[in-house]
């Protein structure tokens, strides 16, 4: 990449940038290959903080998916998506059954520009226009942060801009805030490929662990499941779309953590299962197949229903209770089951459930613009020796679980 020395037009694609070759944490200052484009959401956010008027250019390169976003946040907090453009890298990847790291960068690295480009391009804005840029910066892939947080630091730095380097995990943790105007606190699940937590909100920066997975995070059995059954990838979508065609209830497969005190989760032993299943009934048929993905799509449910009503115990405790709100979050809220039976666990225990849609649950630059506009009014901005963060929790001083390792 080359660093871009003087002002970028908008009608140019976006330059790279460099940064120190060993970048050291600067404290925050004080004060598939388809292409697919968020419907335009306004919402009333009540964040207290910096009045201004704000756009905030977004860029998201975690794993496999490059984006950029613009996001407004009003002075009442009303947020409004001017543009959000996702490029996935599903069929590079899916020969391997997996994410491979290097395709990954090397996928980010020629479509970045041209995303950034096209999203600003759909605004109608320069980059002048903006009051700050904010990239992912982990967690996720080494590889791919650092292109995303490095192009994000040149332009910054080119137009006199601000960088906000954003905690991937924390973006999703307040999108409800750009579309469903809710602010903190809250109890929100998180679930994604990479990570399966209950925690409560408090504020951007502000973060209680609950629980959370001893072994596999849910989007990774999801994905390891399909990829036993031979559904391809992503996992996720193959798994449940097998599952409408199937019968839950032919087969017997565990519930796991389910009645233990502490909120935590695991989905190591229910993969499994389902293998042990599969080998006894080789070759599969496909209703075999379908039957499978429906009770281990019912195992899920009720496991993270288990965990979750755990959870709202300990967040009784610790919520107000006029504003008790379940959030769901990550590329996994976009299954159905599992929000219908958040949905009816909420209404039980006295919570509103509150899921992005569909196009923001999964990875994009809307939720990190967001993100960055909503600690940009906090003054929590970055400088340009901000590294990436590969592991990046969200509650660094959460006790780790037995057993959890790095995914903690």
């Amino acid at each position: 990449m080359m660093l871009a020395v003087g002002p970028v037009p908008a009608t140019c694609s976006v330059a790279g940038g460099c940064c120190p070759e060993f970048p050291v944490h600067c404290p925050p200052k004080r004060g598939k290959t388809n292409e697919r484009r968020a419907s335009q959401n306004m919402s009333t956010s009540n964040s207290n903080g910096d009045r201004r008027n704000l756009i905030v250019l977004g860029i998201e390169t975690s794993c496999d998916e490059t984006a950029a976003a613009v996001v407004a946040r009003d002075a009442g907090g009303r947020g409004r998506v001017l543009s959000n453009v996702v490029r996935s890298q599903w069929d590079r990847h899916r020969a391997f059954g997996g994410v491979v790291p290097e395709i990954a960068a090397r996928a980010h690295l020629e479509c970045l520009d041209e995303l950034i480009a096209q999203a600003m391009g759909e605004a109608g804005l320069g980059f002048g226009a903006l009051d700050a840029v904010a990239a992912t910066a982990g967690p996720g892939l080494v590889g791919g942060l650092l292109i995303g947080l490095v192009t994000g630091k040149a332009i910054a730095l080119a137009h006199g801009k601000p960088i906000v380097a954003v905690n991937h995990l924390e973006a999703h943790a307040l999108t409800v805030g750009l579309t469903d105007a809710v602010p903190p606190p809250y109890l929100l699940l998180l679930v994604s490929g990479g990570h399966t937590q209950s925690l409560i909100v408090h504020a951007p920066g502000r973060y209680d662990r609950l629980g959370t997975t001893i072994d596999d995070a849910l989007g990774e059995a999801f994905d390891k499941t399909a990829k036993l059954l031979g559904l391809g990838f992503p996992g996720g979508p193959a798994v449940e779309r097998m599952a409408k065609l199937g019968r839950p209830g032919r087969f017997a497969l565990p519930r796991p953590m389910l009645g233990r005190a502490e909120p935590h989760f695991s989905f190591a032993g229910l993969k499994t299962a389902v293998r042990h299943q599969a080998l006894a009934l080789a070759p599969l048929q496909e209703d075999d197949i379908a039957d499978l993905c429906a009770d281990f799509e019912t195992a899920v449910t009720a496991s993270v229903s288990d965990r979750v009503s755990r959870a709202m115990d300990l967040a009784d405790e610790r919520l107000p209770f006029a504003t008790r709100a379940l959030v769901v979050a990550g590329g996994v809220a976009a299954n159905q089951s599992l929000r219908a039976m958040l949905a009816g666990l909420a209404a039980r225990r006295g919570y509103v459930l509150h899921a992005p849609p569909i196009a923001l649950c999964g990875d994009n630059a809307a939720m990190i613009a967001w993100a960055g506009a909503e600690r940009l009014v906090l003054g929590l901005v970055d400088g340009l020796d901000a590294p990436v963060r590969p592991r990046w929790p969200l509650d660094p001083d959460a006790q780790s679980a037995i057993g959890a390792g790095v995914k903690a």
